[in-house]
């Protein structure tokens, strides 16, 4: 053993320092666990290029449909952007932009959250939600006033 070393661990202070200094590259993102950039693909799939190429575009098109049946979802019956996020899920596991996307994604949910629970603003939009309450039911009395309870459609004949 070296004169670094931690014999507990059998560490070396050269090998901390390493990982002290992969944390604060930009290919790693601090709210985000420090995970890494990059693809996922096993190592025996990077090793060769044709193999990763083929990974890549099988990745793509996979995380394409999801994310086009989730497109189809948002006017339609079902959970869109529930799935649209699980596309992009999907790539993210092999692209670098979608990764990033993902993480701002994440961290604005997370600030949208924190926001929501504010009392100042929960108390803003219980008030507004209120106030439009209220004018709903102005109209649709105003409605019922004027035109009476009628059905649209004709069920006597």
């Amino acid at each position: 053993m070296n004169a670094e070393s931690d014999e507990r661990t059998g560490a070396s202070a050269a090998d901390g320092d390493k990982s002290a200094q992969q944390q604060n590259t930009p290919d790693t993102a601090a709210g985000d666990e420090g995970a890494p950039l990059g693809s996922r693909a096993p190592e025996f799939i990077k090793a060769r290029r044709t193999l990763h190429l083929s990974w890549q575009v099988g990745v793509f098109v996979v995380g394409l449909a999801v994310v086009g049946a989730g497109i189809v979802m948002l006017p339609l019956p079902g959970p869109g952007w529930l799935v649209i996020f699980a596309g992009m899920a999907i790539w993210a596991t092999e692209f670098v932009w979608a990764q990033l996307v993902l993480r701002w994604t994440k961290r604005k949910v997370t600030e949208a959250a924190q926001r929501a629970l504010d009392p100042k603003v929960r108390r803003r939009n219980i008030i507004l939600t209120s106030i439009g309450l209220v004018i709903v039911g102005v109209l649709l009395a105003i409605y019922l006033w004027k035109f009476g309870f009628v059905m649209p459609w004709k069920i006597d004949e």
